[in-house]
């Protein structure tokens, strides 16, 4: 039986990957710099959050239909310092492959679990000092290196804690490579310490944690893997004259906003049917209009390299 202390054990019912730590009063807004939008999202996640992986489909709709009122601000959380926090937990990382195997069912996102039989990670304190170093450079491109780096640890079955992984990731996001190992060892930790310090005080007990906040500070919070309604009323009811934009759901426009999407990501954005998505983006492959990256557990969908 696997301790559901364990924080890579994340609960299907809630969608939430939860740190064994005590909760603390989330009722307490903590002040941060404001900023320039009507509404942001205060966004607590990790590289190697497999609910951080479900909830993307919905992030992704949010920015799309919401993206004139609503900014999202990226913070690390520490998921797995290493793998002695819990010495009468899970003794071994094989335990996880399996569990990463089951919720990707549950979220209809492509998991590979394998890689925790193959080259588990020692920690996912690595990927998120890296991506701090990202931001340091570029919050864009750091955002699509996360992406990249979740990419390669849930469907490529790559240990995200080595470098040439991250310098690949970086290099094919358009990071410059030397910078980010420079930041990476110089700088970039004292920012992910920062993030796990806010992370405390704001009473973060797990992953996804968002904070829906106001201009004058008023915030609701929403834990876990929830649908798309649940973080749209959120933003509405923190700025009620916000109005989604209808945006080009046609798949040459989705798959030019992002590169890469899942079945599950593409049926999201487009409002189009899970089979009916499965069906267009096969189609589209057979046409050498897309190319498909096949796994076990699904596939990625990404338009051909010029």
């Amino acid at each position: 039986m696997l301790d559901k202390n364990n924080p890579l054990l994340c609960d299907p019912v809630s969608g939430f990957c939860e740190i064994p730590a005590e909760q603390e009063d989330v009722s307490n807004p903590v002040r941060i710099a404001s900023a320039q939008k009507f509404v942001r999202i205060i966004y607590f996640t990790d590289p190697i959050c497999s609910s951080c992986w479900g909830i993307e489909p919905v992030l992704r709709k949010i920015k799309l239909a919401y993206g004139d009122w609503v900014e999202i601000e990226y913070y690390m959380g520490g998921l797995l310092p290493d793998w002695s926090y819990n010495s009468g937990g899970i003794s071994k990382p094989s335990d996880v492959a399996s569990h990463w195997d089951e919720v990707s069912k549950i979220y209809n996102m492509p998991i590979d679990g394998d890689v925790w039989l193959e080259d588990p990670l020692p920690s996912s304190y690595p990927p998120s000092i890296a991506f701090k170093a990202a931001q340091m450079q570029d919050k864009s491109k750091a955002i699509a290196f996360l992406r990249a780096i979740r990419e390669m640890v849930f469907l490529e079955k790559k240990n995200i804690t080595r470098w040439d992984h991250l310098a690949q990731a970086a290099s094919r996001v358009g990071l410059d490579v030397v910078k980010l190992k420079d930041d990476y060892k110089n700088g970039a930790n004292v920012l992910f310490q920062s993030d796990l310090d806010l992370a405390k005080a704001m009473g973060v007990r797990g992953f996804p944690s968002l904070f829906v906040i106001d201009l004058a500070g008023n915030q609701e919070f929403i834990y876990g893997v929830k649908p798309y309604q649940i973080l749209e009323n959120s933003i509405v009811k923190q700025y009620p004259n916000a109005r989604a934009i209808d945006y080009d759901r046609h798949w040459e426009s989705l798959f030019e906003k992002y590169p890469t999407l899942t079945t599950r990501e593409f049926a999201e954005l487009s409002d189009l049917p899970t089979a009916q998505s499965q069906d267009l983006l096969k189609e589209l492959s057979n046409q050498n209009k897309l190319t498909e990256y096949v796994t076990k557990n699904g596939s990625l969908w990404q338009k051909p390299m010029a």
